[in-house]
């Protein structure tokens, strides 16, 4: 059959080291996995006795587009435990994972052709989904000494219709903080752009909290998920927060794309919002697997790294060992049993020379993983 010219998207490139991650396993290797960016905890237990009960109560069915609304009245209150803004939960519009919210704000706020402006190294679906669209991505190079973040004269001049931005950001785990967001946002509003922030890396901050973007505006989109913090990446189920003006025509796109975000994910997802203690303990893991890598790499000799405040990533510049970093993930791979992910997915120009590394795993697994990178690295 014939495809479209929107069809010709890149590959997402970790899916590829995993499918060879796991041929290796397959073939009796023992790997370890610094590729994906996927918790290695469950859903909170509570989550899950949540969905059980509710499973023995009835049968499942659709919900409203928009979503439970218990769920969307949960996630407004967490809003102001954690930001202190002060949310109406009409506002807010559940989606099957971020990604769905991805194809809602993008459909609502874009035309076809229309150019929209995301930081690299930034989330390679972005430039995927978008292309898938018909829309024009628009890689803006965010420079090191900005954190690996874009700013403002990082987009004059570039005829934008929109900007995406990440905070805490993969795959630098770098956060924009309250300053750099307002002036990102006065930027978009100066030159009529649509600002979309991705906080699906909120929760995860090691330091200070991340700032929502609903901190600084109203005239925003704002992304999340229960995939990270709260440990559901299986779930798919996320949420927007958009103006008021905005609410009914992300519904109606909603309606007629997914219908609604699953019903059991919704039930399970509203529980887990009650899951402090489990999810703060997935938390310290993740604050102890940072400092672990961190001085790790270090000591392998991957010394230029930009500083993760959040998420859990690495992101490493590894120049001054190689100027084709997939062939030196596969090296890395079939060498140390590590797999790890080659920059080109998170920035095309750039990314030949960086390397991504999760420690979203077990600590013991972060322990043997910086092991065997130093053992390969003693010995290249």
């Amino acid at each position: 059959m014939r495809n479209s010219t929107r069809s010709a998207v890149d590959p997402f490139i970790v899916m590829d080291v995993m499918q060879a991650a796991s041929a290796a396993e397959e073939a009796g290797r023992h790997i370890i996995h610094m590729e994906v960016g996927q918790p290695g905890t469950g859903a909170p237990k509570g989550a899950a006795a949540a969905l059980a009960k509710a499973m023995g109560e009835g049968a499942l069915g659709y919900t409203v587009a928009l979503g439970l609304p218990a769920l969307r009245a949960r996630i407004a209150q967490m809003y102001g435990e954690w930001y202190n803004v002060d949310l109406d939960p009409a506002r807010v519009v559940i989606t099957p994972g971020s990604s769905g919210g991805f194809l809602l704000a993008f459909t609502a706020l874009f035309d076809s052709g229309d150019r929209v402006g995301i930081g690299a190294p930034g989330y390679p679906s972005y430039r995927q989904i978008l292309r898938a669209l018909g829309m024009q991505p628009v890689d803006l190079p965010a420079a090191p000494e900005n954190r690996y973040q874009p700013v403002a004269a990082d987009f004059a001049g570039e005829d934008l219709r929109g900007l995406l931005v990440a905070s805490p950001a993969n795959p630098s785990g770098t956060m924009l903080d309250r300053l750099a967001l307002t002036a990102l946002t006065e930027a978009c509003a100066a030159n009529d752009m649509s600002f979309i922030s991705d906080e699906i890396y909120h929760g995860i901050e090691y330091d200070k909290k991340a700032v929502t973007a609903l901190e600084v505006t109203d005239d925003c989109y704002v992304i999340n998920s229960f995939s990270k913090y709260f440990s559901m990446t299986g779930w798919r189920v996320g949420w927007m927060v958009v103006p008021e003006d905005q609410v009914r025509v992300v519904e109606r796109i909603a309606q007629n794309m997914f219908i609604c975000a699953p019903h059991a994910s919704q039930i399970a997802a509203l529980a887990a919002m009650d899951c402090d203690d489990e999810l703060q303990a997935n938390l310290a893991v993740y604050r102890r697997n940072r400092d672990l890598m961190i001085t790790g790499l270090q000591e392998a000799g991957f010394t230029d790294i930009a500083p993760p405040d959040g998420a859990f990533y690495v992101y490493a510049d590894v120049s001054g060992f190689t100027d084709d970093s997939r062939a030196f993930a596969a090296e890395i791979l079939e060498k140390a049993g590590v797999a790890v992910t080659p920059g080109l997915d998170f920035d095309p120009a750039r990314g030949h020379k960086t390397l991504r590394f999760s420690y979203a795993r077990s600590t013991a697994d972060m322990e043997e993983g910086i092991a065997r990178l130093k053992a390969f690295m003693a010995a290249r």
